[in-house]
């Protein structure tokens, strides 16, 4: 597309399009008047369709119109935008094909969260009606009129997006994992009752094997002491629970159904078991490939350096913060959004401070998860949630207390490219020369 387009525009004039980069602004002419400004858009997201509303620099509305979610579709999409010299769009997602689309074509992506969308359509009326082309006028206002106080979308490198991908999903097999042997066990209790608590977990492999060999009652009523040792010996079972123990278990339960519809039951469990199996499988695998995908990014010496981080976690930390340094210029922007800084609210005399509700979920999850942990290796990190607790704060509020401290660490160490060291850490060395003097 050439760098200077021209269409025609107000009587007795013309507009001239000028595009450099994504930096794209529209001059228009007539009989002494000029004006001058930046072109925005709004696209209202949908799975099937998407709104567009496209604004002048006066706010006035340029172009409306709507595209399927098609490849045709989203370079009708790019032509109009271009073609209307918009240079700067809002968006309520950060991901998926309409917005590689704008970023290919060098459009500045602003990510206006839903959220936000539903407080701002109170600017433009009070009676808070929902209606998708409101909607994008509302997103593209919004950046027409509020650019200083927005940031661009910034993206990681491929690499961690990848990286994140299979974190995420990983995540989410964890659930479905933990979802089905919750649905094991609340069967077991019914038909079964003994196998429901006879081991530490119901998704271990002796715990799985024993119910793909002992499915009823009526099969476990065969076993013996004797007989349930040379079954563990068989089944690799490695933990310190002797067989006596287990066939106390097992003994002192309440029955299970031994009627003929026992082997119905016997079926359930085995999908169950199989599912739980599959689902254990795929975790693992996915495992060894955010391993690999770690082991090659070149920020992992950062993230594997913190106390107690190990491979997955130190990976999901560095998936969920990214590789985009611009992203948070200061260690506040990263606590803001990871939600583990308070939020403050004051009225009058009246101040109050509150958990953040509006953060980035996946990432509030994973510094949380890390920093909980971090205090059973890091002297540090135990002595001021052993602090947070001893103020009266509960464990979540102790852990986030804690978290916000780490994200000062963890952001320097990101932003300088270095692994943490216990040796510079001087909140740290203090801590451990008071525990050597006492």
């Amino acid at each position: 597309m050439s760098d200077r387009l021209l269409r025609p525009g107000p009587p007795g004039g013309f507009q001239l399009l000028q595009q450099s980069g994504t930096d794209m602004s529209v001059t228009s002419t007539d009989a002494g008047t000029r004006v001058q400004g930046r072109v925005c858009a709004g696209i209202d997201w949908a799975k099937d369709d998407h709104v567009v509303c496209v604004l002048g620099p006066d706010g006035a509305v340029v172009d409306r119109f709507s595209i399927g979610h098609t490849s045709a579709g989203l370079k009708q999409l790019l032509i109009r935008l271009l073609a209307a010299g918009a240079g700067e769009v809002g968006i309520e997602r950060g991901d998926g094909p309409v917005v590689e689309a704008l970023l290919a074509a060098g459009l500045q992506v602003f990510v206006v969260v839903p959220s936000q969308v539903k407080n701002l359509r109170a600017r433009y009326g009070s009676a808070g009606n929902k209606d998708d082309r409101f909607d994008a006028y509302v997103l593209a206002d919004v950046i027409r009129t509020d650019h200083r106080r927005l940031t661009p979308l910034v993206r990681s490198s491929p690499a961690t997006v990848a990286l994140r991908a299979t974190v995420r999903a990983r995540r989410d097999l964890v659930a479905h994992r933990i979802a089905v042997g919750n649905q094991l066990r609340s069967h077991l209790q019914l038909v079964f009752p003994a196998a429901a608590g006879l081991f530490s977990s119901i998704d271990t492999q002796t715990s799985l094997a024993f119910l793909e060999r002992f499915t009823t009652q009526v099969q476990a009523d065969w076993l013996t002491p004797a007989r349930f040792k040379a079954w563990l010996s068989r089944s690799g079972y490695t933990g310190s629970t002797s067989a006596e123990e287990f066939h106390r278990r097992l003994v002192s339960a309440p029955r299970g159904d031994s009627s003929a519809a026992a082997s119905t039951y016997a079926v359930i469990t085995l999908g169950h078991v199989a599912v739980l199996r599959t689902l254990k499988a795929q975790i693992a695998a996915l495992a060894e490939s955010i391993a690999d995908q770690f082991a090659d990014h070149p920020d992992a010496p950062v993230f594997d350096s913190l106390p107690r981080s190990g491979t997955v976690r130190a990976a999901r930390l560095l998936a969920e913060i990214g590789d985009a340094r611009g992203l948070f210029p200061t260690a506040d922007s990263l606590a803001c959004l990871a939600g583990v800084a308070p939020s403050t609210r004051q009225s009058g005399k009246v101040r109050t401070v509150t958990f953040r509700w509006g953060a980035h979920r996946e990432l509030r999850d994973a510094i949380c998860d890390f920093a909980g942990d971090s205090r059973h290796a890091n002297a540090w990190a135990a002595d001021l949630y052993d602090r947070a607790r001893a103020r009266g704060h509960d464990h979540p509020h102790a852990v986030r207390i804690l978290a916000r401290a780490w994200v000062d660490i963890i952001w320097r160490c990101w932003q300088d490219g270095v692994a943490y060291d216990p040796g510079r850490h001087l909140a740290l060395q203090r801590v451990l020369a008071h525990d050597l003097a006492a």
